[in-house]
């Protein structure tokens, strides 16, 4: 059996979990992560003991948004699969780069990345395709937006358009707020270009979960359902952030219940970009507000989430390169997805003032008690290599990760992990796995 280098292309928390994952498959030798942080560079281990990597990863020095570069070092360095986490380069067209360039890689291509990179796009593609989802209107004049805003019988939710790292998103309980929501993002450009236009939703009421499927451009199959906390303090208060833990599988979403969401929505996303000639092949996630009238869909994203991925993919039993392996081939419905009768919980380590503004450069310590819990691994988001020094880069830190045989032992470890590790500031919430929110990144 060949064993294959492979490429990461990212410098998060959904990077590391990937890296990690792969390291561990029997068809890869080698993984490059690019640029990587300070978690995803480790030597190679003879076997796989507990939750540690096994093929030995080393960081390459190349910006996600260098396609040139990453292309040469893949050519160079005989790369046989290549990776992408995050929404950024897939919107700017990384995989179709690669592919024209005789690479195999793994995520959709600009064209089918839009259900994520433009909302107006992913609304009007439901619209044709009868996928339920929120009442909207699209906009680029203000006051054309702002008279839509007042006419909807209750709250709305106001959405930039394009891409803006998790943050154009705006409640709005009033008309009032809604004007403000519209100049924020019209007008004071608080979010650049991903404002030129809008989304305006009527804002739907009930529990939300989010649903991760693999996709070969034909068909789909689910990932465990994995719920994520999104508030910054404990009980659910405090600011919206990226997500400061999550635990899977979650045992209140019926397997009817994902069987339907599969049935109404990702398999017509599926069917759908197949008929526009722009086939879907990667992660398709589906963020859904459970309401009185069925599931709607919230939005879509196009990739893992984060830390969703942290929670499922150390969950996976089946070999991670052979999954994404037969996504690429158009093999999936053949593939059996296999997973652990086990639950994994991760608590994430942010850092002072996240998610406003926070410092960076914050020495961390104690990650290397971790080396000593079996069951408990540390997956770095926002650290940096300083001086022979981990310190902090990044507003959520690590996400410290745990494998336990159900959700209260699993949780009992991560927590356990947490009080080995300490950097000055350090917050974190203490009742992740205790709430039911859920939602998504």
């Amino acid at each position: 059996m060949t064993a294959h280098n492979v490429l990461v292309i990212g410098s998060g928390g959904r990077e590391h979990v990937l890296a990690w994952a792969l390291s561990r498959s029997r068809h890869v030798k080698q993984v490059f992560v690019a640029p990587g942080n300070a978690g995803t560079a480790w030597p190679a281990q003879a076997r796989i003991t507990g939750l540690n990597p096994c093929a030995g990863s080393r960081n390459v020095p190349v910006d996600t948004g260098d396609f040139e570069a990453l292309i040469a070092f893949a050519r160079d360095n005989d790369v046989a699969l290549t990776v992408v986490g995050p929404e950024a380069p897939l919107a700017a067209g990384v995989v179709d780069a690669f592919q024209a360039a005789g690479f195999s890689v793994f995520g959709p291509t600009k064209a089918a990345a839009q259900l994520e990179a433009s909302k107006a796009f992913s609304k009007d593609f439901m619209r044709d395709h009868q996928i339920a989802t929120a009442a909207y209107g699209v906009f680029t004049d203000f006051e054309d937006a702002c008279e839509f805003a007042m006419s909807f019988d209750g709250p709305v939710v106001v959405k930039a358009d394009g891409l803006a790292a998790g943050k154009g998103v705006l409640i709005c309980d009033s008309v009032e707020e809604a004007h403000t929501a519209l100049q924020t993002v019209m007008v004071d450009r608080a979010f650049g270009a991903a404002g030129d236009r809008v989304v305006i939703e009527e804002r739907m009421s009930g529990r939300e979960i989010s649903v991760l499927a693999f996709a070969d451009g034909q068909s789909a199959v689910p990932l465990v359902v994995a719920r994520d906390h999104k508030r910054a303090l404990d009980g659910d208060k405090g600011l919206n952030t990226g997500g400061m833990g999550a635990f899977a599988p979650t045992t209140d979403v019926p397997q009817s219940l994902i069987d339907d969401i599969l049935r109404t929505v990702i398999q017509p996303v599926i069917d759908g970009m197949a008929a526009r000639g722009t086939p879907y092949v990667g992660v398709l996630y589906a963020g859904l507000m459970l309401t009185e009238a069925g599931p709607k869909v919230l939005e879509f994203n196009c990739r893992l989430g984060d830390p969703e991925a942290q929670v499922i993919l150390p969950l996976l039993e089946s070999d991670l390169f052979e999954v994404l392996q037969a996504c690429l081939d158009g093999r999936l419905a053949e593939t059996e997805l296999r997973w652990q009768s086990r639950t994994c919980a991760t608590v994430v380590l942010a850092s002072p003032g996240y998610p406003e503004q926070y410092p960076k450069g914050l020495p961390i310590s104690g990650l290397d008690q971790l080396d000593s819990m079996p069951d408990v691994i540390a997956f770095h988001a926002g650290t940096a290599a300083h001086d022979n020094q981990i310190v902090t880069a990044g507003g959520r830190v690590l996400a410290i990760t745990a494998v336990g045989d159900d959700l209260d032992s699993a949780l009992d470890l991560a927590y356990q992990g947490v009080a080995q590790v300490h950097f000055d500031g350090m917050h974190y919430r203490r009742d992740i796995g205790r709430t039911h929110e859920s939602s998504q990144s």
